[in-house]
């Protein structure tokens, strides 16, 4: 927690540097530039030295017109790369982001490190704009009022979803965010598609100590409907598992209980007592 943010003599010397001090007082030196009376900090440091090298930096990137994306790993900056990023993008389309995002034609690239970065349509550019990407053991999420989402769920990917078996890159590329490249397999809880020799069905099997499988079905919309009816049968026989029931908006209450009401269910499911 800073306390206290106050420029002096041998900070001034040094172009784009101010000191500050951390509540313990310890002394450091934040660096900062103006792009279009717009304030960008640029980080801070523990020598004032190194916070002129940040600005001195970002002023080569943007009013020098020196670097490109592929110099960051060349040399030894003191500009994190995330910043060097925004500024790059900043000096070749005039557009400021506070993340590290890198425009293209029809998406956008969002940098996570100097080897990796995630392609975005250009339709989600306000969100990832305005919403910082973090990932965590392959698993890519949004922080937003104190709660993670996974960034799949913009494409209606459940949490508990498998790739490979529940959604699949097109392409094969796994950084590929955009919507063409994203094809959902399966789309309702306990669903998966299957196929044999001859033809397509879905298969819905729900967790008991165990999966059960419910049932076979000739098309998705049965088999999350007999997903929710296998869950409300165990729910009203004890067992306690708050299972998430599958939202089937495309059909009406009457459709939907129309199939509920006649759609069979494995005896297993129907005969199930829980254990004492």
């Amino acid at each position: 927690m800073i306390t206290k943010n106050t420029t002096h003599p041998d900070a001034n010397r040094i172009a784009g540097v101010s000191k500050a001090r951390k509540k313990d007082g310890t002394l450091y030196y934040r660096s900062s530039i103006t792009l279009r009376s717009r304030h960008v900090s640029l980080g801070s440091f523990p020598t004032p030295e190194r916070a002129g090298q940040a600005y001195a930096e970002a002023c080569a990137i943007v009013r020098e017109g020196r670097y490109e994306l592929e110099d960051y790993d060349a040399h030894s900056f003191c500009l994190d790369f995330s910043k060097f990023v925004i500024l790059l993008n900043y000096r070749n389309t005039g557009i400021y982001f506070k993340n590290p995002i890198y425009l293209q034609a029809g998406h956008f690239l969002y940098y996570l490190s100097p080897d990796q970065y995630l392609i975005f349509d250009r339709e989600d550019l306000f969100f990832y704009a305005t919403h910082k990407l973090q990932v965590r053991g392959g698993y890519y999420f949004i922080c937003d009022y104190g709660s993670q989402y996974n960034i799949l769920s913009r494409y209606g990917i459940k949490n508990h979803a498998r790739k490979g078996i529940d959604y699949m890159f097109v392409n094969q590329n796994e950084w590929d965010f955009r919507y063409e490249n994203i094809r959902v397999i399966n789309e309702y809880n306990g669903v998966s598609e299957k196929q044999d020799p001859n033809h397509t069905y879905y298969e819905c099997v729900i967790h008991v100590n165990g999966n059960l499988i419910v049932g076979r079905y000739p098309d998705k919309t049965q088999a999350a409907i007999a997903y929710n009816k296998a869950a409300d049968i165990l729910n009203a026989r004890g067992f306690a598992r708050q299972y998430v029931r599958n939202y089937l908006t495309h059909l009406s209450s009457e459709e939907y209980h129309r199939i509920y009401d006649r759609l069979r269910i494995s005896k297993r499911i129907t005969d199930y007592s829980p254990q004492p």
